[in-house]
């Protein structure tokens, strides 16, 4: 049995819904995969206009600039993985075990990517590994704050929060635990791949099974001997 999840965006982020079109559908699809190829820096929106063969004024009847497209995608992506999270933990009763899958989902192991829309949902979490730390350094995140365009960033880390306050409840950091947990998964997968002197993971290709493991065994530590402290 296939299943479909709409994944309901902030409004605040386009200024047309790109999921209503064909065309919309087709500049975040290509969007993802233009960030991860170039990079933030190197994409623009004439050269997403030649990947999907339009106009690139038609890009911008979606987004107002590239910024918007990154946060949009940003977004799907946060909510994406707090659906998973709720979706793979759903029939377990045990936080550790929870926390166990919260680990392996944010390195990507064991991806399923049903509910992902046809989403390329490797290539969108390179570019949030990347990218992400762009969506909120900038001089307006308070007013983007206001907007609530990193609600989907808070939910996740809330979610995450819980199980761990369910797996210890006297724990006085979770909240900064939660957001550490997902910026350490990526700054190490970052490192590993570009500056590997910074990690204790050499392999350079973070795909490797080997180095992977070797991180995620980092994670479990990281996690669990401070949440374990007498």
């Amino acid at each position: 049995m296939e299943y479909s999840v709409h994944i309901r965006m902030n409004e605040r982020l386009f200024l047309r819904e790109p999921e209503s079109s064909d065309l919309g559908r087709r500049i975040i699809r290509q969007g993802i995969l233009l960030f991860n190829d170039v990079g933030f820096e190197e994409a623009t929106f004439r050269k997403l206009a030649e990947r999907i063969n339009t106009k690139e004024a038609s890009i911008y009847r979606y987004f107002e600039n590239k910024h918007r497209l990154l946060v949009y995608l940003v977004a799907w992506y946060w909510q994406w993985v707090d659906f998973q999270l709720v979706f793979q933990t759903n029939n377990l009763t045990s936080p550790r075990e929870k926390l166990e899958k919260l680990l392996r989902l944010l390195l990507l192991l064991d991806l399923d990517d049903s509910f992902s829309d046809d989403m390329d949902i490797r290539a969108l979490h390179s570019t949030v590994i990347r990218e992400a730390s762009k969506v909120y350094l900038t001089h307006h995140v308070t007013e983007d704050n206001r907007q609530q365009l990193f609600k989907p960033y808070k939910d996740l880390c809330q979610r995450i929060a819980d199980i761990i306050l369910a797996y210890r409840p006297d724990y006085p950091y979770a909240h900064s635990k939660a957001s550490s947990l997902i910026e350490t998964s990526h700054y190490q997968s970052f490192f590993m791949q570009n500056l590997p002197s910074l990690t204790d993971f050499k392999q350079a290709d973070s795909s490797e099974p080997e180095a992977m493991n070797k991180l995620l065994d980092f994670m479990r530590h990281l996690l669990f001997s401070s949440l374990d402290a007498v």
